[in-house]
């Protein structure tokens, strides 16, 4: 007997991910439902190899008799729906970022802190992590097991598929039109500046501090993950890259963690990948890492300016790892331990 799913936001990039994803790892589904906004009533979408979904319109759909919502479709809407269908008894596995930080709401990453699961019946609701944090904390994870971590600075390459399809949109055209000898089209409706052939050190709106929200995110969702006494500092770029998220990770320890201990970790890891021999082309870059499950590691070294300090790469495809994988791992740590159900 398989499970009834729903994925809110179908047929965005995310959404179309996470029904691809269920498919290629033969989640127990008896029956999966495409749900978007009445914008995309009737839209076919894929699922698996040789199946589509029609989808449905989310805001008319009764969640009575579902067993868990895979939710994408925006923070606003999400906010509106994932307790809609909490609260007819469904587990919302919210992608979002509008429960994130809720501390009735588990914050989860499967490799990471998988008993946080369990957290879910408070509300009903187990939040997926900000991208950029989820490649990060699994790879300090292994880390912090070893020394615990005192201090993180990490300085994020993400790129454009992080805000959605439009900004995708946008660098194409962008680079489409100075190859063309056309004049750069400065549409600032997804960037603030020109993305094609530049790097722009903002993401999400200003804060107070000086910080972007992006930043206060990999902060307050690491220590909410990891360890709240971790201090951690952050700088997010966007660059002009399609797929995958890279971050430049500096780490200081409570105590002494050697070069090859560290590495030694991280390749025993779940979920990482350890691609790191001193040579050209021995490291990993988000063209490679692009449809790609795991967090690569590599470039780790040791910190000679600090007492206990490595730096390291962390790679990963934002689209999967950092979103859509997620999501359906923690459905699977979900029903392998809560929500089994009879053969």
């Amino acid at each position: 007997m398989g499970y009834r799913i729903a994925v809110a936001g179908a047929t965005g990039n995310v959404g179309r991910e996470v029904l691809s994803i269920l498919a290629e790892r033969r989640f127990p589904a008896d029956e999966v439902i495409a749900l978007a906004s009445s914008r995309s009533i009737g839209v076919e979408v894929g699922y698996g190899e040789d199946q589509t979904l029609k989808v449905r319109e989310l805001a008319a759909f009764d969640f009575d008799g579902i067993d868990i919502v895979l939710s994408s479709p925006g923070a606003k809407v999400s906010a509106e729906h994932s307790p809609r269908a909490a609260k007819a008894g469904a587990v919302v596995i919210d992608n979002t970022s509008h429960f994130r930080m809720h501390p009735d709401v588990p914050l989860v990453v499967p490799e990471v802190n998988p008993d946080a699961v369990a957290g879910y019946r408070k509300r009903g609701i187990i939040a997926n992590p900000n991208c950029s944090t989820i490649q990060l904390v699994t790879a300090l994870k292994p880390l912090h097991d070893l020394s615990p971590i005192k201090r993180v600075v990490v300085a994020t390459y993400q790129s454009t598929s992080g805000g959605g399809k439009a900004p995708m949109d946008e660098l194409f055209n962008q680079t489409r039109g100075i190859f063309t000898n056309q004049p750069v089209q400065k549409f600032q409706e997804n960037f603030t500046k020109q993305i094609a052939f530049n790097v722009i050190p903002h993401i999400d709106v200003f804060m107070d501090d000086g910080s972007t929200k992006e930043e206060w995110k990999i902060v307050a969702e690491t220590r909410k993950i990891l360890d709240p006494d971790i201090a951690l500092t952050a700088t997010c770029v966007r660059v002009p890259v399609f797929i995958g998220h890279a971050e430049a990770v500096n780490v200081e320890f409570d105590g002494p963690v050697s070069e090859d201990a560290a590495r030694k970790a991280l390749k025993a890891a779940a979920g990482i990948t350890v691609v790191d021999r001193r040579a050209d082309e021995g490291y990993v870059t988000p063209a490679e890492c692009a449809g790609e499950d795991p967090v690569f590691v590599s470039r780790i070294r040791k910190d000679p300016t600090v007492e206990h300090g490595i730096n390291m790469w962390v790679v990963a495809d934002n689209l999967r790892k950092g979103a859509a994988l997620n999501t359906v791992q923690i459905a699977e740590a979900l029903i392998k331990t809560y929500m089994k159900k009879a053969a």
